[in-house]
């Protein structure tokens, strides 16, 4: 081969990968811009509730901004296959995820922070199954509901039974973790798929009975551990025990608080500093952007969220075929359930649960899992365009 056949082929590839026609200029150029905005304050949020306790002050940091950019080739790599391909695929992703969460109960297993729910991969880096589990259940359901019934525009029923077999396993396996916040958010995305796919009331219906039954077991048989009933105790009284069980949600509210309209500014948060709000760096991030960039900024963190969701739902609605459509719905609840369980239980509107806030806080595979769903949300915008 020539120089100059390969000087072709390179130029030939390049107007390929960046020209006119090529796929990045049909992405979603608004959600790539505050998803991206949101990593950015993530990483510089984790620095800043980590930096005097951190391993080497910036160990965590360089983690995170490790994580971030596995999540980012991810991201490209699901964005670039054709995500009616990814129907084919389903059942072997979903029961690939279903193989992770049964290597956890096994001696792989390890617990963290009282939930028996990670993997450990030495060098300081775990896997948590549950968060691909999220995908895997959505492309299940999606692939069952997407085909209607013979002259009708709503799934079969034995379709519907599927799904909820496939939600009911995977739900059952994180909660011999027990992770119930994962628990909760698969539900949302299990309840979310019927709605959109248009099954009949009935099933809504039989839905709300299985749920209500399965609240009333957990309580009644007391499936749940010590430290669940007391984030519940400390959500209903946080002043029952300021210092114990109500700890958690007192600090966070003296931190939100205390950073007023403007905030005291980056690595200037007492409560941050003082480490006096436990888990800052992951769970109770939103704490640190409330202390030290005040009200305006934590209203910006959750526009920025807000306009990820509304670009979610834009893709959704255009979507031309009901697998995109049930994938990107899905995709939108998952992330508004969470985005709101997780502000909730720091301002005292929501019981504490664990669940991160998404492409912010610190996490492997919980941001591997969020940038994964950006991109099946960029696979769905791609084709759209191309088709258009």
């Amino acid at each position: 081969m020539t120089d100059r056949s390969v000087v072709v082929r390179r130029r030939s590839f390049a107007r390929r990968a960046v020209g006119a026609e090529s796929a990045v200029w049909r992405l979603d150029g608004v959600m790539l811009v505050a998803v991206a905005a949101l990593c950015v304050i993530g990483t510089l949020l984790v620095w800043s509730s980590t930096r005097t306790w951190a391993p080497g002050s910036t160990g965590l940091v360089k983690k995170h901004v490790l994580n971030e950019v596995i999540g980012v080739v991810l991201f490209a790599v699901v964005a670039m296959v054709d995500h009616r391909a990814m129907r084919a695929y389903a059942a072997l992703v979903f029961l690939v995820s279903l193989v992770g969460l049964g290597l956890v109960i096994t001696p792989l297993g390890a617990t963290i922070n009282g939930s028996h729910s990670w993997i450990l991969l030495g060098g300081g880096f775990a896997v948590q199954p549950s968060e691909f589990a999220k995908v895997g259940l959505l492309l299940i359901i999606a692939m069952l509901l997407a085909q209607p019934a013979e002259g009708s525009d709503r799934p079969r029923g034995l379709d519907v039974w599927l799904a909820l077999f496939a939600a009911l396993v995977t739900m059952g396996l994180v909660m011999l973790q027990p992770d119930l916040g994962t628990t909760l958010v698969l539900a949302v995305i299990t309840a979310s798929g019927l709605v959109i796919a248009g099954v009949r009331k009935r099933w809504i219906m039989l839905l709300t009975l299985m749920a209500a039954a399965g609240v009333f077991c957990v309580f009644f048989f007391q499936m749940l551990e010590p430290y669940q009933v007391a984030r519940f105790t400390a959500f209903v009284d946080p002043g029952v025990d300021p210092r114990g069980v109500g700890y958690n949600s007192t600090q966070a509210l003296i931190a939100i608080g205390s950073g007023q309209l403007f905030g005291k500014g980056l690595l200037d948060g007492g409560q941050t500093t003082g480490r006096f709000v436990p888990e800052q760096h992951t769970d109770f991030i939103f704490t640190v952007a409330g202390e030290e960039f005040g009200f305006l900024g934590s209203v910006t963190v959750v526009l920025l969220l807000g306009v990820v969701l509304l670009r979610g739902l834009k893709i959704g609605r255009l979507c031309d075929d009901r697998f995109g459509t049930l994938v990107a719905g899905m995709i939108v609840c998952w992330l508004a359930f969470q985005t709101f369980v997780n502000i909730g239980m720091t301002i005292g509107i929501m019981p504490i649960t664990g669940l991160p806030l998404p492409f912010v806080s610190y996490g492997g595979t919980a941001t591997f899992a969020n940038l994964m769903a950006i991109g099946l949300l960029q696979a769905i915008r791609i084709r759209q365009q191309t088709f258009n």
